[in-house]
């Protein structure tokens, strides 16, 4: 009986001994070392313009130039619509514009020559009425004729006055400035004007590419009929190549535009390539908490599809000799006091950090403890400062 008493009693002092010394604990000290933080994040290769292609007019496609994938040159032709009605509509308006510009020469040379001579011609018959008006009133007054025929000659003269005033202004009207030059002019323009109009409806009957760049869809075929508005392919015109990620709105003080980052497409990931920050959104998008940016790729690999999946590494710090310490050992990191817990004297001391930069796994240590501080690891208790504790290692 004695040795069994004596052996409790000395299980009874080492339990004692054990809960007077505390818990066991991992501690780990900060150590300095090469530091960079990066953002990791998904996106897609961005489009900067979509081209939408749409008739213009109604009408029955005849032909369609491309297809889904096909590479496209400024002015090549893409759908071609039945224009028959519209070249006879040209054909018509040029017919009427010669017409036109035939009444118009015709003004300029025959029309002032033909009014030139009328004039003169009239002021000849009236010179020849007024001299035989004075001699009939010669006649009349040695009482040889009657005064009718002095009448005669008098009307004979305001016939010819009439003719002339009538030869004079239709001289004025065929002169450029004319009455009858204006309008036939004006005819020319409007005729003119209709000409432009129906080449342009034939115009419409081509859609030709704007710019160079992709076909990304085709909704038409030979033999469809379309309608004004109605797409029928979409082009990814050409541009530098972007990509369009959307971190989370926490990063947002860490993303500055000229940040490098390194990329790679979900189905290349071994193709990886730069790319440069150039844009950050003024807005942060709501529902998602997130902001877009956009990187610059100076020389995409050919593989690089537009809307295609990628996966982009950014770094957005980097420091040389940074004292660091594992991300796990810090509490309240998300919190305006993060801090750490230290064993001190066999108990636990609370010490408020100082954040910097946050690598993978580890945090820049700015200001709170030193390299000789034994930080407390996270552990299955709940530890408070002033509590005894041990190292696990005692």
């Amino acid at each position: 009986m004695f040795w069994i008493a004596l052996v409790i009693l000395a299980a009874a002092g080492t339990y004692g001994f054990v809960r007077w010394r505390g818990d066991a604990v991992t501690t780990t000290h900060a150590v300095r070392r090469d530091l960079e933080q990066h953002i990791v994040s998904s996106g897609r290769v961005r489009v900067p313009t979509r081209v939408q292609v749409a008739a213009q007019s109604p009408g029955l496609v005849i032909a369609v130039g491309a297809v889904e994938g096909q590479r496209v040159s400024a002015g090549d032709l893409l759908v071609q619509l039945d224009g028959a009605a519209e070249q006879a509509a040209v054909a018509q308006a040029e017919a009427v514009v010669d017409q036109a510009k035939a009444r118009v020469e015709q003004l300029r040379r025959v029309g002032a020559i033909v009014a030139t001579e009328s004039l003169r011609e009239t002021q000849t018959n009236l010179e020849r009425a007024k001299t035989e008006l004075g001699r009939t009133e010669k006649l009349v007054a040695s009482g040889a004729i009657t005064v009718t025929e002095l009448e005669n000659a008098r009307r004979a003269v305001d016939i010819a006055e009439a003719q002339r005033a009538a030869a004079r202004a239709q001289q004025v009207a065929s002169t450029p400035v004319g009455a009858d030059s204006r309008v036939a002019l004006t005819a020319q323009l409007h005729a003119e004007a209709q000409l432009q109009s129906a080449r342009v409806r034939l115009a419409q009957t081509r859609l030709v590419a704007m710019q160079s760049g992709t076909v990304l869809s085709r909704s038409v075929e030979p033999g469809d009929v379309v309608q004004p508005g109605q797409t029928l392919l979409v082009l990814a015109a050409d541009a530098q190549a972007q990509l369009v990620i959307q971190p989370d709105e926490r990063n947002l003080a860490w993303i500055h535009i000229g940040q490098q980052a390194r990329a790679s497409a979900d189905a290349y990931p071994q193709r990886v390539f730069d790319a440069v920050v150039s844009y950050i959104a003024p807005s942060v998008d709501a529902q998602r908490g997130s902001v877009e940016v956009r990187l610059d790729v100076a020389t995409p690999p050919p593989v690089l599809k537009p809307d295609m999946t990628v996966s982009v590494d950014l770094t957005v710090a980097a420091k040389a000799n940074a004292l660091t310490l594992p991300s796990a050992a810090i509490r309240g990191v998300s919190t305006p006091s993060p801090h750490v817990l230290a064993l001190e004297r066999g108990r636990v001391v609370r010490k408020d950090v100082e954040l910097g930069i946050r690598g993978d796994g580890s945090t820049e240590i700015l200001a709170g403890i030193d390299e000789s501080t034994a930080v407390i690891l996270p552990t299955s208790r709940t530890l408070s400062p002033g509590a005894r504790v041990r190292p696990e290692s005692d």
